[in-house]
């Protein structure tokens, strides 16, 4: 797909976040990473990089922990694609080629280009926060 495996570990992080700071409360990154089925240090290295973008928030001490403001939660989940993957990953050809353009196609060139239109307008008009719900009720699942 178009987004790396750790972007898509980054996104149900903030979600996740996202659910616990909506009820006050901050998250280590122990319980971030089971609760999204990823790796501790994996999921660590990820929530810095966030931090540093200003996407999520982190405080030390025993009461510490990760959290988002409410402004950090009606950001787009394509705020957080742009942090970890970059924005150029929605002008990236389906077959990997560095020349593909409309005058110099590959043979999946138009049907790919409106699927990663689509995908690219699902990750800027979705926020973190219209994903809260669905988890919370149970209807949606952020890991297996």
């Amino acid at each position: 797909m178009l987004i790396s495996n750790t972007c898509k570990a980054a996104i149900k992080a903030v979600i996740y976040l996202a659910a616990k700071s909506e009820q006050d409360q901050k998250s280590p990154i122990k319980e971030i990473a089971t609760s999204v089925g990823e790796n501790e240090h994996s999921v660590g290295k990820l929530l810095q990089t966030l931090v540093k973008q200003g996407i999520i928030n982190s405080s030390k001490g025993p009461s510490g922990g990760f959290y988002l403001s409410k402004t950090q939660s009606n950001q787009s989940l394509y705020k957080i694609v742009e942090a970890i993957d970059g924005k150029h990953i929605f002008n990236k050809c389906g077959l990997g080629l560095h020349k593909c353009s409309a005058k110099h196609p590959c043979p999946i060139h138009n049907e790919y280009e409106t699927a990663r239109n689509h995908v690219e307008n699902l990750f800027k008009t979705n926020k973190v926060s219209d994903m809260i719900d669905s988890i919370q009720k149970g209807k949606t699942f952020l890991s297996d």
